[in-house]
C-alpha cells in the first residue's frame, strides 16, 4: 500500500460516522503496534510525532522508519509532524518524507499565525504535502513545552484562517488538554457545530487522552475527522511493562520490545474501535 497525503484520508471522511486517528509514536516498537493494529482492523492510519518530543526521538533518526513502517503497510497510511513550531524541525520532516506538516502558530496573534501559516503551506507545497494549522489553543502541554491555558476557537476565525491560509485540516479548540486531565473536560460542542457548518477543510481535535467514548463519538458525530492520540497510548506500555516486569523480573531486553509493540496495538485498536475506523481502509 502507498504512503499517502493526510487529505487523501481526511477527505475520504464524507459524513459523520467515523474519524480517523492520528498517533503518536516515538520508537520502531510503537510504530510496529500502530501499524499492526491499524492492518488487524482494516483501518486508514495516520504516524505522527510531535517536535516537543525529539529531544528523546530525534526526527533525523525516527522519521525514516515512520516513512519504511509506512511505505511497507497494507492500508493507506501517512506520516504527520505533530506540532511543529520551528520552520527547521518543519523543513526536516518534509525532506524525510513526511506528507504533511503541523505548524501550530496557535502562540501567535491571528495575524501573525496567518502568515506563518501561509509560509509553511508554501514550502509544503513544494514537497506536495499537506498542512494543519491550529487556531485557538488546546491546553495542557505537549511535550516538554510550557503548559497553556485553553483558549476556545472563535467561529469568526476560524473562518479566517482557513480561507486565508488554504489549510488541508484544521485543529481548534474545544475544551480539551494536552496530556492528562485533572479534572473532567467540559468540552463545548456547540462551538464545535457552529465552526463546522461554516469551515470546509477537516477539523481536527488535539487532547484527546481522558475523554470518554461518548465524548469521542459525539465528537466526530458533529464534524471532526482526525482525532489525535499521544499520551494514552504512552501511559498504556509504560503500565503494560510495569505489570511485565512485576511479574516477570528476569523479562530481557527482547520481551520488552514485545510488550511495547503489543501495548501499543491494543491501545491504538481500541480507540480506532471508539473511532469507528473498523474496515474504512
Amino acid at each position: 500500500m502507498p504512503l499517502v497525503k493526510l487529505s487523501e484520508l481526511l477527505n475520504d471522511v464524507t459524513d459523520n460516522t467515523y474519524a480517523v486517528g492520528s498517533f503518536n509514536v516515538s520508537n520502531m516498537e510503537m510504530a510496529m503496534g500502530a501499524v499492526q493494529a491499524a492492518e488487524e482492523l482494516n483501518a486508514p492510519l495516520i504516524l505522527q510525532i510531535a517536535e516537543g518530543r525529539l529531544k528523546y526521538s530525534p526526527l533525523e533518526i525516527l522519521g525514516p522508519m515512520m516513512v519504511a513502517a509506512a511505505r511497507q503497510a497494507k492500508v493507506p497510511t501517512a506520516v504527520h509532524l505533530d506540532h511543529g513550531f520551528t520552520l527547521e524541525t518543519i523543513q526536516l520532516a518534509l525532506d524525510v518524507g513526511f506528507t504533511s506538516v503541523m505548524f501550530d502558530g496557535s502562540k501567535y496573534s491571528l495575524k501573525e499565525n496567518i502568515e506563518k501559516t501561509k509560509a509553511v503551506k508554501a514550502l509544503a507545497s513544494r514537497y506536495g504535502a499537506d498542512v494543519e494549522g491550529e487556531i485557538g489553543r488546546v491546553g495542557g502541554a505537549e511535550g516538554d513545552y510550557k503548559s497553556v491555558d485553553i483558549l476556545l476557537t472563535s467561529v469568526a476565525e476560524a473562518v479566517q484562517f482557513a480561507e486565508e491560509t488554504g489549510v488541508d485540516a484544521l485543529a481548534i479548540a474545544i475544551g480539551t488538554a494536552h496530556g492528562n486531565y485533572k479534572e473532567q473536560p467540559k468540552l463545548n460542542i456547540e462551538r464545535l457545530k457552529e465552526i463546522a457548518a461554516v469551515v470546509k477543510c477537516p477539523l481536527v481535535l488535539h487532547g484527546g487522552t481522558g475523554l470518554t467514548d461518548a465524548d469521542f463519538k459525539n465528537c466526530l458525530a458533529n464534524g471532526i475527522k482526525k482525532i489525535n492520540i499521544a499520551t494514552a497510548s504512552y501511559d498504556h506500555i509504560a503500565k503494560r511493562v510495569k505489570l511485565l516486569l512485576k511479574t516477570k523480573p528476569e523479562a530481557n531486553y527482547f520481551d520488552l520490545s514485545h510488550e511495547t509493540v503489543a501495548a501499543a496495538c491494543e491501545n491504538i485498536e481500541h480507540h480506532m474501535l471508539i473511532f469507528g475506523l473498523k474496515d474504512k481502509a
